[in-house]
């Protein structure tokens, strides 16, 4: 993948975020012009507005990790062991932080923080 696609596809998809994000504070009578803010003012605002637990927090914040990697270069590198996360992996999801091993490592780890949350 060339760093223009993924960059396109990383824009794709903060675009439909966005919009997702705009439902969400609605919900919650919550007005901010999310088409305006940068992600990390948008993560900021959804943190003091108590929306940290919701899966779409989630997706920012690996959305703007994700577009950091890109302009350093280190887009597609494992964020624990810095191998290549493999293809297949960042095409089925393109803010995949690690690789099929250090994921499953990760999740085995952290099992029962999912426990304690759920």
């Amino acid at each position: 993948m060339s760093r223009s696609h993924i960059r396109h596809e990383l824009s794709v998809l903060e675009a439909n975020l966005r919009k997702e994000l705009g439902t969400l504070l609605a919900l919650h009578q919550i007005t901010l012009d999310t088409q305006q803010l940068s992600l990390t003012s948008l993560i900021d605002e959804m943190t003091a507005a108590k929306l940290a637990d919701e899966p779409l927090f989630i997706k920012l914040t690996q959305l703007d990790a994700a577009l950091c990697q890109l302009d350093l270069g280190l887009y597609g590198l494992c964020s624990d062991c810095e191998a290549d996360i493999e293809i297949e992996r960042l095409n089925a999801n393109p803010l995949e932080q690690r690789c099929t091993q250090c994921a499953a490592d990760y999740s085995h780890e952290h099992r029962h923080e999912l426990r304690l949350t759920h």
